[in-house]
């Protein structure tokens, strides 16, 4: 069973839901979208390793192994924890670098999909651009230079839709610490280590799959969306007027609307 902290609200008992967060956030910003939809769905949302209430994510430290005795990379042990809470065929949501892992879910299990909604995937690989990749290269530069809280800043700059200067000193030292998944998500998102992008993989989900963006969000994430949905049988788009990266936070009823349409998709 996954160790991660779950948030379950009231919904349709019949129609279960799970929803991935963003890096850098938790599970409680689906609270209000769980709550517009639970006449539809009874959303479940996890805070991913190092966020929230879970457990940290060790890195190379960590006891535990996989079946060949190596550590298993950040991506690869969200996606083992956020699977091991998938019992049937469910909803899957998921936001930037949780969408990202809903996506590796399909792709390994598409029988375990009824419903794919990626919110600003940020599969990188998928579509490499060289704005993005001068910030992520800038932030692993300022990590190994153990400038912490500058990396945190110039990332969340751009994806975090936050005023770094408002933040408490406990908020920035959280997510001074934080930023090191990031890095150590680079990996799969980047290169995609984890082969989400596979030969026939994606032609595999029968799912019906709605990828959804915010309409000012960064120039990548519509070349991403356009490369993903090339490759699915059933998708569609959608995007939000004024909203940004983290659209479920500042747009939820829209974001919720959307989801909706995808639920009775499937």
């Amino acid at each position: 069973m996954s160790a991660l902290h779950l948030r379950r609200w009231p919904g349709n008992e019949d129609r279960p839901a799970l929803a991935l967060h963003c890096m850098m956030g938790n599970g409680v910003y689906w609270g209000p979208i769980a709550e517009t939809l639970r006449e539809r769905a009874r959303i479940s949302a996890p805070d991913l390793p190092g966020h929230g209430q879970s457990p940290d994510w060790e890195g190379p430290d960590w006891e535990g192994t996989d079946w060949e005795g190596t550590v298993p990379d950040y991506h690869t042990f969200v996606t083992r924890e956020a699977a091991a809470l998938i019992d049937r065929p469910l909803d899957l949501i998921g936001h930037s670098m949780g969408a990202t892992v809903a996506l590796r879910i399909a792709v390994a299990a598409p029988e375990a999909v009824r419903s794919l909604t990626l919110i600003e995937p940020v599969l990188f690989a998928a579509a490499p651009e060289a704005f993005n990749d001068a910030l992520l290269d800038d932030v692993a530069a300022r990590l190994a230079a153990g400038e912490d809280a500058e990396a945190a800043r110039a990332f969340l700059g751009v994806w975090g839709g936050l005023d770094w200067d408002s933040q408490t000193p406990s908020g920035k030292a959280r997510l001074a610490r934080q930023i090191h998944l990031v890095q150590a998500s680079n990996d799969a998102l980047r290169r995609d280590t984890a082969n989400i992008l596979r030969p026939d993989g994606l032609e595999a989900i029968d799912a019906p799959v709605l990828i959804v963006m915010g309409e000012d969000s960064p120039p990548v994430i519509p070349a991403i969306a356009d490369a993903l949905a090339a490759r699915l049988p059933d998708v569609g788009r959608a995007r939000v007027p004024g909203a940004g990266h983290m659209l479920p936070i500042t747009h939820p009823r829209q974001v919720a609307e959307l989801i909706g349409l995808n639920l009775d998709r499937a």
